[in-house]
């Protein structure tokens, strides 16, 4: 994966084919990114996911991409079109395989409204009537689908045929592989130094965790911050599974008191975030003074590193990685301090940043992991913070922590858990009115969302049962106190 800005000439290797990949920007809006013209005379297959199709189309008239009147989001029904012996042999390789129809998912406010010169549509969808086109005589391919989410159906065999089919690379890549090379990347990078990590009890943690305790055993560290905004009995949870069944040094740190009186006043998400992550690193550090005296022999060398389960849509969601991607939200264990980013204190290793959810849950079971922990809901590091929209309270986040705990325990008893991605409780801060008793009520509202995805990067609404849905609805109202449920979608 290169940045937008790569050039050719400072390339040494030439590659078997090229993808351009989606992005935020308008490609005809003054500073939008635009690939090094040299990479389209290379000679080598290329394709263009969403933007970089309109990237190639606009290299050939401005005119050719407009902003659609009706944006596509979501689903949508492609139709390939199969040339035959009426288009060059190459045409009809990108979806060889594949049936005529299937679903997709599309990302976009612009789109194709004449195709750039040489060019053949080879599939639509009612909303574009260029959502895939290919070159007539180069191995050149367009799609305004986004073949690489899970949501759309045949994504991976597009990709396949692209990379191993036209480009003729070799498949060759396995997580085992992996998990013997980024052992001995750790193990040259850390020396005889140790190591701290920071686990939640969340599989991207763990797996990090895992992995370097495999790389260097008792040098490695883990602490688990608890900030006073974790789940029911997480922390309990946590030291069960880290400590006790997995065999990696875990301490405790009880830094609740700091979190909370630092958060008062704080609404907004991206300060609370930014907040928690600088918070974390001062707690750590602190940490790792007193791990380094403890630790001290003349066998192992300073805590000079820092771990973190940092995964590849953390880094798209947070900052532009390797080109402007478009920040979402914060992550707090991208906020990092100035000083770490300058090079000072602790310095980060991050194993898992160029993974996605589901290659890191395959990396879980490479190393061992139960299923039960490689397929646990992801909980944020920010933790009940950032599911209260609105001003933090002791109270408020109680309030959380008992929703959350109902609905979880009866997705698990409705046997729904390893259907779910991730499921949760928030609280909106504003209040409603309603009946309770024959009396009115003014009561906070309860948000449960529940989704379905793969790799965390697309998702979509799970679908409960009424039935469900009463029953969580009559349960939280009784036992947490709260007046109103809203289901998110």
């Amino acid at each position: 994966m290169l940045p937008c800005t790569q050039t050719l000439a400072d390339l040494d290797w030439k590659p078997a084919g090229i993808i351009l990949s989606g992005g935020p920007a308008s490609v005809y809006a003054e500073g939008s990114p635009h690939a090094d013209p040299a990479f389209f005379d290379l000679g080598v297959p290329m394709l263009g996911i969403c933007y970089g199709l309109q990237e190639i189309a606009f290299r050939s008239s401005a005119d050719n991409v407009v902003a659609s009147t009706s944006r596509e989001y979501g689903h949508a029904k492609l139709k390939a079109k199969r040339l035959g012996s009426h288009g060059s042999g190459h045409v009809d390789r990108l979806f060889e395989g594949l049936e005529d129809e299937f679903k997709v998912w599309m990302s976009h406010g612009d789109k194709l409204v004449r195709l750039p010169d040489g060019f053949q549509a080879i599939a639509c969808t009612s909303n574009s009537e260029f959502a895939a086109v290919a070159h007539t005589s180069k191995p050149i391919y367009g799609l305004q689908l986004h073949p690489e989410v899970s949501h759309t159906e045949n994504g991976n065999q597009i990709l396949q045929n692209f990379a191993v089919r036209i480009c003729g690379a070799r498949p060759n890549w396995t997580m085992a592989n992996f998990v013997d090379q980024e052992i001995l990347r750790m193990q040259k990078l850390v020396g005889d130094g140790q190591v701290l990590g920071a686990v939640s009890g969340g599989v991207d943690s763990t797996v990090a965790a895992k992995l370097m305790q495999r790389a260097i055993g008792d040098r490695f560290h883990a602490v688990l911050v608890d900030t006073g905004l974790m789940r029911l009995k997480e922390c309990e949870q946590v030291q069960e599974t880290i400590s006790r069944h997995l065999g990696i040094n875990l301490t405790v740190a009880d830094a609740s008191r700091p979190f909370l009186d630092g958060l008062k006043g704080v609404t907004d998400p991206e300060q609370k975030r930014r907040f928690i992550g600088s918070k974390f690193i001062d707690i750590f550090e602190e940490e790792a003074k007193k791990i380094e005296i403890a630790a001290h022999s003349e066998m192992t060398g300073p805590v000079e590193w820092f771990l973190q389960g940092t995964l590849y849509p953390d880094v798209i969601e947070s900052i532009s990685f390797k080109g402007p991607s478009a920040t979402i939200k914060t992550h707090h264990n991208l906020a990092l301090p100035q000083r770490m980013i300058e090079g000072q204190g602790l310095r980060l290793i991050e194993p898992l940043r160029e993974l996605f959810k589901d290659e890191v849950r395959d990396l879980g079971r490479q190393l061992g992991l139960p299923h039960e922990l490689v397929m646990r809901h992801p909980f944020p590091g920010p933790g009940i913070a950032i599911r209260i929209l609105g001003d933090i309270t002791p109270e408020r986040v109680e309030m959380v922590r008992q929703a959350d705990d109902v609905f979880i325990t009866m997705i698990r008893e409705w046997d729904l858990y390893n259907r779910i991605s991730q499921a949760y409780a928030a609280l909106d801060t504003s209040r409603a009115v309603g009946v309770m008793g024959d009396q009115r009520a003014y009561e906070n509202i309860i948000i449960l969302r529940a989704v379905e995805t793969t790799d965390f990067m697309t998702a979509r609404a799970f679908p409960f049962d009424h039935e469900f849905l009463a029953q969580v609805s009559t349960r939280i109202v009784n036992e947490v106190k709260v007046g109103i449920l809203i289901f998110g979608y």
